[in-house]
């Protein structure tokens, strides 16, 4: 299978709402988009796990040439260290949620369908 969002940076520890893992994709299009999941509740006692994708909005990603740049237009000749996407001044969009995914990998595969239509289109 063609890999098509570039994995920039994974995290265990992250600023989001989250205990879980956290992922950022470099995308075709230029954007950064994070994934990671997090509990919801089902019925009162019961609770699931949602998967959510959103963009970044701080920092943009040169898929060709695989660097991450920041939006900031003061911040923008510097090099941005990967670490930095994940703080507590980080700013994102959420474009969707997925209660129907099980699993990371099933995220991922979500994630580069996404990616290759993005590709096509580019």
């Amino acid at each position: 299978m063609e890999t098509a969002a570039k994995l920039v940076y994974q995290t265990y520890a992250t600023y989001l709402p989250t205990g879980f893992p956290a992922q950022y994709y470099g995308m075709p299009n230029g954007k950064i988009y994070l994934v990671f999941s997090r509990f919801y509740d089902k019925t009162f006692g019961k609770s699931g796990q949602e998967f959510v994708f959103a963009e970044h909005k701080n920092f943009k990603f040169d898929y060709e040439n695989d660097t991450i740049i920041a939006c900031d237009e003061e911040q923008k000749h510097n090099p941005v260290f990967v670490e930095y996407i994940d703080n507590p001044s980080s700013r994102f969009d959420i474009l969707s949620i997925s209660r129907k995914l099980k699993s990371y990998g099933e995220a991922q595969r979500f994630i580069n369908r996404k990616a290759r239509k993005m590709k096509k289109a580019v």
